[in-house]
């Protein structure tokens, strides 16, 4: 049986297992605090300064989302209660009329509309990177104290899109009395209020009395960050964590064997693959690009360093996103490819330079020394590894400027939208913060697409989309990584394919 198939089984098997008192005094209404370490949290505590996954997570269980997304990709009413379409470029929102904010003040529709306003309009709030999620969404007003009218440039479902998943409620009075961007407090309507934020380290929440929604399983809650796989894993083993992150899978089996521990996994949304910034030589040839595809053995690299766990990808985006190409098939390894593809690109003996993050994605440096170990094994290019801090990645990437970004670089990318327009266009098309690929012919042939309203029409046109960039080669498709996480094994819950973890879908 392989690692795979056993975690298969024992996932669907632990939410009847036995109890086990892992973090906090277990009573008969459960812990008294509910313990989630993650490798990574939240530099700040402003809701809209940040898109990362880890970091959604420290601030969902106090700022709502106003639409819920279910694990199948479908918007379901939360703070919304009801939308329709109700002019080619707006959207009318119902709001519930019993919501407050954790200081007590109710939420109306001007604070909805000014979440939306913060996080596309400059002029409003902080230059926002979730505005790359809300891209042809241009404002939102208050038409009473229960109805918003949000503007949108693009297809309704790509506006509806945008404010179901990155929009989260922000009190408008609030949030303009604090120094921006907020530092270390909140003040959401979530199920849980905010107690203590202390950075990278650790946030503590408490269930708040006044949520108009199902009363929270725990009544108090700690996000942490232990950056250390093996510190992490111990967390677990000592019973000082309940769900613990990014579990190496080498991990696998050994907390499995444990009493009171299992591990849950899921193929995630997230895409790894190496970027290929087409600003500088060699990497300005279509033909160099695909041979690095040529030159990576993606396959190898799930099965000697992620044990067999992940799915290789052809395209920008999972298979189960609204625009997947069935069509496409992973590039193979075939370094004798490459060297044909090199030499017809003319850059013969060329140094290059891989760089990637330490400690943000699984096995990441692993895979990077892997990957720059094979292309250097090519005889027509040497490519070394150079390993940096994630910080240090994002501060020259995700500033949409080709110039400042590494010449060739790992990263990862979660889509939590189950559409492709939010795997292209922050990469391909000008102005976008992660943009680092420039062709013409490929941003005007994504940007039609933002505009097909018909479902069939607009698929169809995605799949030539993700056909295209394929053949463009602008990265080396690598795979989707897997979600890995050890738990108490009589914990309710599972995992999802966005890597969100909701703390309302827990249960003892």
């Amino acid at each position: 049986m392989d690692r795979r198939t056993l975690l298969k089984l024992t996932g669907a098997a632990g939410l009847t297992a036995g109890m086990g008192s892992i973090a906090g005094c277990l009573g008969e209404e459960g812990p008294d605090e509910f313990v989630i370490t993650q490798g990574e949290l939240a530099a700040n505590a402003d809701p809209n300064d940040h898109n990362a996954t880890p970091a959604y997570n420290v601030f969902d269980p106090v700022y709502e989302p106003l639409f819920n997304m279910t694990p199948d990709g479908e918007l379901q009413e939360r703070i919304v209660t009801d939308w329709e379409h109700t002019d080619d470029n707006e959207i009318t929102l119902t709001l519930r009329d019993d919501v407050v904010f954790h200081d007590g003040e109710e939420m109306t529709a001007s604070d909805v509309a000014y979440t939306v306003n913060r996080q596309v309009d400059e002029e409003v709030g902080i230059p926002s990177p979730q505005a790359d999620g809300m891209t042809g969404i241009t404002g939102a007003e208050a038409e009473d104290d229960t109805t918003v009218v949000v503007e949108h440039e693009v297809s309704p479902v790509l506006a509806e899109t945008g404010i179901g998943v990155f929009g989260r409620v922000v009190s408008e009075e609030w949030m303009e009395e604090q120094d921006q961007p907020v530092a270390d407090d909140m003040n959401g309507t979530g199920p849980y209020q905010m107690v203590e934020f202390a950075g990278e380290d650790y946030a503590l929440y408490e269930a708040f009395d006044d949520y108009w929604g199902e009363e929270p399983a725990f009544e108090q809650l700690r996000l942490q960050m232990i950056s250390s796989n093996s510190t992490r894993i111990a967390d677990l083993e000592t019973e000082a964590s309940d769900v613990v992150t990014d579990v190496p899978p080498s991990d696998v089996f050994d907390i499995d064997d444990q009493d009171g521990l299992e591990v849950r996994n899921i193929t995630s949304f997230r895409n790894i693959f190496l970027v290929m910034p087409n600003d500088e030589e060699p990497f300005d040839s279509q033909e160099f690009r695909q041979a690095m595809n040529y030159a990576v053995d993606t396959e190898a690299i799930l099965d000697n360093i992620h044990d067999g766990f992940g799915e290789p990808m052809s395209q920008p985006i999972p298979s189960e996103h609204f625009g997947f190409n069935p069509d496409l098939d992973p590039y193979p390894y075939d370094p004798d490819q490459a060297e044909e593809l090199i030499e017809e690109s003319g850059y013969e003996d060329v140094e290059i330079e891989l760089t990637c993050p330490d400690g943000r994605y699984l096995n990441d440096t692993d895979v990077a020394e892997f990957a720059a170990s094979q292309i250097d094994d090519l005889d027509s290019v040497s490519c070394e590894a150079e390993i940096i801090p994630f910080e240090d990645l994002t501060e020259m990437t995700l500033d949409g400027d080709l110039g400042t970004s590494p010449e060739f670089f790992l990263i990862g990318w979660g889509n939590p939208t189950y559409d492709a327009d939010y795997g292209i266009v922050p990469w391909f098309v000008d102005g976008q913060a992660s943009n680092n690929f420039d062709d013409d012919e490929l941003e005007e042939l994504i940007l039609e697409s933002r505009e097909i309203e018909d479902e069939d029409e607009r698929e169809e046109h995605l799949q030539e989309v993700m056909a295209e960039v394929h053949d463009l080669a602008p990265w080396v498709f690598l795979y989707n990584q897997e979600s890995i996480y050890g738990v108490r094994d009589d914990l309710e819950w599972e995992p999802r394919n966005d890597e969100r973890i909701n703390p309302g879908e827990m249960n003892l």
